[in-house]
């Protein structure tokens, strides 16, 4: 497996746009279409595709806004959505670190991310990569924050 982020572009869009989910899934996070709308509006998103070789196999979208009156959204994950062929492969762990790894070169001490509270939720993926929930709840959400 070779990983890699590149900026979400005409060349990789198609295939951001129809990454599919594992059954179920759908209901925990955005689909990437949406994703692009909010970054297209929001000049602080941070698109991004994963590739393994040339492959996508996941998107990734960050916002880095150090003034946010809302805290947890100053530097963080927004989305995260690997194919379900890939999951289980390190492709979410590896978006994780790449996106801390950005955080970090822009002074940021922690990130963020919110999750929908579930059975099949994301929840268990976070904890594993170290986020800690922080008691807060943002629009439904449950706020975690991993400290870089």
């Amino acid at each position: 497996m070779s990983l890699k982020l590149e900026e979400l572009n005409a060349d990789n869009l198609q295939a951001a746009v129809s990454l599919s989910l594992k059954p179920g899934q759908e209901k925990y996070v955005a689909p990437v279409v949406h994703s692009i709308a909010q970054a297209y509006v929001t000049p602080t998103a941070w698109p991004r595709v994963i590739l393994d070789q040339d492959q996508v196999v996941g998107f990734i979208m960050g916002n880095f806004d150090p003034e946010n009156e809302i805290e947890a959204f100053r530097a963080g994950i927004w989305r995260l959505n690997v194919s379900g062929e890939d999951q289980g492969r390190g492709v979410g762990k590896f978006a994780v670190q790449a996106l801390a790894d950005e955080a970090r070169s822009r002074g940021a001490e922690r990130i963020t991310v919110l999750w929908v509270p579930g059975e099949d939720g994301p929840e268990k993926f976070y904890l594993k990569c170290g986020f800690v929930p922080t008691g807060e709840i943002l629009f439904g959400e449950t706020v975690g924050v991993l400290k870089l």
